[in-house]
């Protein structure tokens, strides 16, 4: 007799919730918003700044970004009727009740960088979802594993 399947984690424990909390996830643990709100965790910031504190981040991608982020209520757009005009963008109380678990993700992601670093590597050579076999442990160019990797 087959025993019944358990079926465990957080979209269980909120079933009618679900969606929702899968979509704020997505939100809240997309790399962009993590380095936004950990970028503005020192205090309110112009999008320039935003921008140059944040190495890799598109222009559209941040804009994108700052916008779901204020729909959301994690940060506030406050426009100052100045000439040139001047933005700037601010954690709100909800935003900040976020940094723990933001700083926490991205230490994680610091001090582990070696170790996933080395499994990348590892798994270039081994490739994703098989393990080495007896055979590829051997030096590159000899043997028949080499060959039929290669063909793959």
């Amino acid at each position: 007799m087959a025993s019944a399947r358990r079926i465990s984690g957080p979209c269980q424990a909120w079933p009618e919730d679900s969606t929702f909390i899968r979509e704020v996830l997505d939100r809240i643990g997309d790399k962009w918003t993590v380095l936004v709100v950990s970028t503005l965790s020192a205090g309110s910031l112009r999008y320039s700044d935003l921008q140059a504190s944040i190495a890799g981040i598109s222009q559209r991608m941040l804009t994108q970004t700052l916008k779901h982020l204020e729909r959301d209520g994690l940060i506030t757009r406050t426009a100052y009727a100045e000439v040139p005009p001047r933005v700037e963008y601010e954690l709100t109380d909800l935003g900040r009740s976020l940094l723990d678990a933001v700083t926490a993700m991205v230490g994680w992601a610091a001090a582990h960088h070696g170790e996933i670093a080395g499994n990348r590597a590892a798994s270039e050579l081994t490739g994703v979802g098989r393990g080495k076999t007896a055979q590829e442990t051997r030096s590159p160019g000899t043997g028949p594993a080499t060959r039929s990797r290669s063909r793959l």
